[in-house]
């Protein structure tokens, strides 16, 4: 006994040495850790949910960077009568962490000597045996068991209320845990409970007096809880604890900072988020080659964010592509939101997590499916392969999925120019026999998908086009002026024009609406085409719009020098074709040629008399870049389709060349390529015959 006496007034001694080194005043911690505190002698807990307007502001440490700064903000904390003290360096011989603690104990801070200190009892006063009691045998705390004994968020906070257990921290892992097994609305009736419950706010005091001694493991994971429950970000609670983590991310292992990562993605901006951000980037940097788990890894990646220094970037990508054989499928389909989170696209990571997505495809869950989809967008990244894969699995499955679920998909693929024809066609033979599920959100959108990719099925596809017309008129009622122009432009792409839609689009009230609010430009672009469409096609209007349009920009002009050349050398000079031709309606043709009709013959631009005759067939070159085709195939999508559809009734024979085609070939090769295309088989069937026999 003499010698734990002894050992203990040494170990003191040597502490009160450390302390009395420095001129400011420290506060213990009662489990003798000393660490650097803020000092407030009025300060007292108060509501967490304070909105702290009343000019309160945040200590936060900065402790990667070994300097403590104090910042403004909505959310900070008071400074007023607040005394700072440097971090004092303490053996872990003289700090044991894994001591008891009765959270309801305290010892005295300011103007209090080593020999004077004294004990606080926050709520009701103990014997020095009770409390010996306490802090040598705690209570023991089962978290599984007591979140398999209760049935509601409240019932934990009643057995808080009658014995509070260290540490604190369990009770909220125990109400998440709960919250985790119920429906939504029954969290949130939950939720609301959990703050009205009396208990509650003593939960929270104590947690933050604990926040301290807590084991990292214990801090972290009772965050997340808390963030996950919905306790407001911009409570002191929750930035109190966000503090606290930046003191001792140095503590954080590789388990921690996956938890970390997890809490810091489902928190808002704010500079205590801002900082934990920076110091989790540190930290990945130095240990990101000693990360086990490819789901920390992953973890990690995703919380970086996107404004990540690039070399931190590629360093995790490194790392990602040297796990890759431990990869496993859950692991693929992660990767791609991972990477999108990172705005970082990695061509060769993602090709090879889209061979194991490809590969493991069946039963893979809608929601990751969307996620992939979603994330290959964001990231511009370009799978044919994945695109199919995905949707052949959807096309044999497709009864096991509901109609709304494959519209999300449709969209999706319409954003890539992607074309599944076969789930295309599925699709709209669903709709015409159960056409009952349309409404107005899924009208529009699918209108817009099959024009914008000019998808048509010869055998349905006018009864699919009545089925939509007829739904279409429905929601006249009901629908918006910007909406019926989106869904009458979609129409018009398809050459499909429903009577009573377009009469109440024409009307001047709905065109004066869409002309002077919402997207003005587009809508006016769009009435444009409508008016372009009721002139030229076979429709039965003879009405159109009456209400002066904004005069339309014309289009930018692209020199496309090769074509020009090939033309040139194929055609016998530039005096047999017009370059950069603009047309009524606004249309525009890259080069115009002068053939007679069977396309054999060439007439030059100078000849007037030709131009005359009524036996000339106009024909025009149309250079096409690769997103006027729908993706990896050359079936053009709605808008180019209308545009052929429109020069053919003003009398042209439309070619299209391939820009990026045209450009790899040399150019004799390119000569031949277009010869074909311009003239017909039977002239050069008979050119053929010519220069063979004049050998």
């Amino acid at each position: 006994m003499n010698n734990k006496a002894g050992s203990f007034l040494w170990n003191f001694r040597q502490l009160s040495a450390l302390v009395l080194t420095s001129r400011r005043t420290v506060r213990l911690d009662p489990l003798r850790f000393c660490r650097s505190k803020i000092v407030n002698p009025n300060w007292n807990p108060r509501n967490l949910f304070n909105d702290l307007d009343n000019g309160m502001q945040s200590s936060v440490r900065y402790l990667f960077q070994d300097a403590l700064l104090f910042k403004s903000g909505e959310y900070d904390f008071q400074m007023k009568d607040i005394s700072t003290v440097p971090t004092v360096t303490v053996d872990r011989l003289f700090c044991p962490r894994r001591l008891s603690f009765d959270s309801k104990h305290s010892l005295v801070a300011d103007g209090t000597s080593d020999d004077e200190l004294k004990k606080i009892n926050f709520h009701h006063d103990i014997s020095s045996e009770d409390l010996l009691t306490k802090e040598t045998k705690p209570i023991p705390f089962n978290s599984r068991k007591l979140s398999q004994e209760c049935n509601s968020l409240s019932d934990v906070l009643d057995i808080f209320s009658k014995a509070p257990t260290f540490p604190s921290s369990n009770y909220f892992s125990v109400m998440w845990t709960i919250a985790k097994r119920m429906s939504d609305d029954q969290v949130r009736f939950e939720k609301q409970l959990m703050f009205n419950h009396p208990a509650f706010s003593k939960l929270c005091e104590q947690m933050m007096r604990e926040a301290k001694i807590l084991h990292c493991d214990h801090l972290l994971f009772s965050l997340h809880a808390m963030v996950k429950l919905g306790i407001p970000q911009n409570t002191l609670l929750i930035q109190t604890l966000l503090r606290i983590v930046q003191e001792r991310m140095n503590e954080c292992d590789e388990r921690c900072l996956s938890v970390l990562s997890a809490i810091l993605e489902a928190l808002e901006p704010c500079k205590n988020v801002d900082i934990l951000r920076a110091g989790l980037r540190l930290l990945v940097d130095q240990q990101v080659w000693k990360i086990e788990r490819i789901f920390t890894l992953q973890t990690m990646m995703k919380c970086v964010g996107k404004d990540a220094p690039i070399a931190l970037k590629k360093k995790l990508e490194m790392k990602a592509l040297r796990e890759l054989d431990r990869f496993s499928v859950l692991n693929s389909q992660r990767m791609f939101a991972v990477l999108a989170a990172m705005n970082h696209r990695s061509t060769v990571l993602l090709n090879e997590c889209s061979k194991m997505v490809i590969g493991n495809i069946h039963g893979c869950p809608f929601k990751i499916l969307i996620s992939i989809m979603q994330s290959c967008k964001d990231l511009r990244y370009y799978n044919i392969d994945l695109f199919e894969g995905i949707a052949d699995y959807v096309t044999t499955t497709f009864e096991l999925w509901k109609l709304k679920q494959v519209l999300f998909l449709l969209i999706l693929f319409e954003n890539f120019g992607f074309r599944p024809i076969e789930l295309m066609d599925l699709f709209m033979k669903k709709v015409v026999d159960e056409y009952k599920f349309l409404n107005i959100k899924s009208i529009v959108p699918i209108l817009h998908i099959y024009s914008s990719l000019n998808h048509f099925q010869k055998c349905q596809n006018k009864e699919f086009l009545d089925v939509m017309a007829s739904a279409l008129v429905g929601c006249l009622h009901e629908i918006s002026s910007e909406r019926l122009l989106n869904a009458v432009f979609s129409f018009c792409l398809m050459n499909h024009f429903p009577l009573a839609p377009v009469n109440q689009l024409l009307q001047k009230d709905i065109i004066s609406e869409l002309l002077t609010s919402g997207d003005k430009e587009r809508n006016a672009h769009k009435l444009h085409i409508l008016n372009t469409c009721l002139e030229l096609d076979d429709t039965p209007y003879h009405k159109f719009i009456d209400i002066a349009l904004p005069q339309r920009p014309s289009a930018p002009l692209y020199p496309h020098t090769k074509v020009e050349e090939v033309l040139s050398s194929l055609l016998g000079g530039e005096e047999y074709f017009a370059k950069d031709v603009q047309l009524p309606h606004n249309y525009h043709i890259d080069f115009e040629i002068r053939m007679d009709t069977n396309r054999s013959q060439l007439f030059p631009f100078s000849d007037t008399n030709v131009i005359s005759s009524s036996d000339i067939q106009r024909v025009a070159v149309l250079c096409v870049p690769r997103s006027a085709y729908c993706l990896n195939s050359t079936h053009p999508r709605g808008f180019l389709a209308m545009k052929m559809r429109h020069l053919n009734v003003m009398g042209f024979h439309v070619i299209l060349v391939n820009n990026w085609e045209i450009e790899k070939l040399e150019l004799e090769v390119a000569v031949t390529f277009l010869k074909t295309k311009i003239y017909s088989t039977e002239a050069i069937r008979t050119a053929d015959v010519n220069v063979q026999g004049t050998y």
